[in-house]
């Protein structure tokens, strides 16, 4: 992608974030932070966050540099994933993607028949079925299986590196519904019941807003260089798997181990010690992704991109 592509795209992805109002303080103040550390190199992100929150472009200028199919149907999907980022699109979203879908010269049936695919990844109940983790009371507290935990959050990172590493935007989308359905996991495991607004709350607590994330992980892959089909789905270098895939791993893995110090403690963490724990865990992480390589490549090659929602009910 040429640079004046690369603009458009990610041009379009924070006039896709704000297209609700962005009501939410803290989903913005995060996207804001994101655009800031995406600047700095030859495309300057916190300048485009600028425009698209002053001036409000016009959609149709913003796409005319996309040359190729390939670039404006990935301007699509990159524009359904933030919207869809929270579990579900608004009216105002929708419209916007319509909007969008006209601007860039879309059939209207494959730009619906994305939506409705990412629709159901989305959607995919983060609520967990059956049993919860095996567990003890101890002093009137519940103990669950400390092992089974520790397998959990690793498996759940593990399968989000891996689906970073597939070329489909789709496969991306899936990693938040995994990582709020391992919150809801660990939370289960210490006998609580939680809702997706539990879960979203406490993960922005965290600093992980849901729209900035998935914006966070594609402005990584467009200024990275990582767009476009990649031979076989896995093609990509070990260095391209540390800068996206390594830190879904590690994102995932510090979720996981401060959900688990969070509900240990009987919900009684405020912000400042959650955050506090946070950014440490992950880069510990990092540096424990790269131990798992090969099993996360393996992960990759196991992944139906069609069954995406099956994945994660069985989380």
């Amino acid at each position: 992608m040429t640079e004046s592509e690369i603009r458009a795209v990610l041009t379009v992805a924070l006039m896709a974030a704000f297209s609700d109002g962005l009501k939410d303080e803290r989903e913005r103040a995060l996207v804001k932070r994101i655009a800031e550390n995406l600047g700095g190199g030859a495309i300057d992100v916190a300048a485009i966050y600028d425009d698209v929150l002053l001036k409000t472009p016009d959609l149709a200028d913003v796409v005319r540099p996309l040359a190729t199919t390939r670039a404006r149907q990935y301007a699509y999907e990159m524009a359904v994933g933030v919207v869809e980022a929270d579990g579900a699109h608004t009216p105002a979203e929708a419209a916007f993607l319509a909007r969008l879908a006209s601007a860039l010269g879309l059939p209207a049936a494959d730009a619906d028949a994305y939506l409705r695919d990412a629709d159901a990844v989305a959607a995919a109940p983060v609520a967990a079925a059956g049993a919860g983790e095996a567990a003890r009371t101890v002093a009137g507290r519940v103990e669950p299986d400390q092992a089974a935990l520790d397998q959990k959050i690793l498996n759940a990172s593990i399968t989000n590196a891996a689906l970073e590493l597939l070329p489909e935007s789709l496969a991306s989308m899936a990693i938040i519904p995994l990582q709020m359905k391992l919150v809801y996991r660990i939370g289960q495991a210490y006998g609580y019941e939680l809702d997706k607004g539990h879960i979203t709350d406490f993960l922005a607590t965290l600093g992980v807003g849901l729209a900035g994330q998935y914006l966070e992980q594609y402005g990584r892959k467009l200024l990275g260089g990582l767009l476009g089909a990649v031979a076989g789905g896995l093609g990509r270098a070990l260095g391209h798997q540390a800068a996206s895939s390594g830190m879904s791993f590690a994102t995932t893995w510090a979720i996981g181990q401060v959900a688990r110090q969070y509900y240990a403690s009987g919900r009684t963490l405020d912000t400042a010690k959650l955050k506090a724990a946070f950014a440490p865990l992950v880069e510990q992480a990092q540096a424990l992704s790269t131990r798992y390589a090969g099993e996360i490549q393996q992960r990759a090659r196991t992944i139906d991109v069609k069954s995406l929602p099956a994945l994660i009910g069985r989380a």
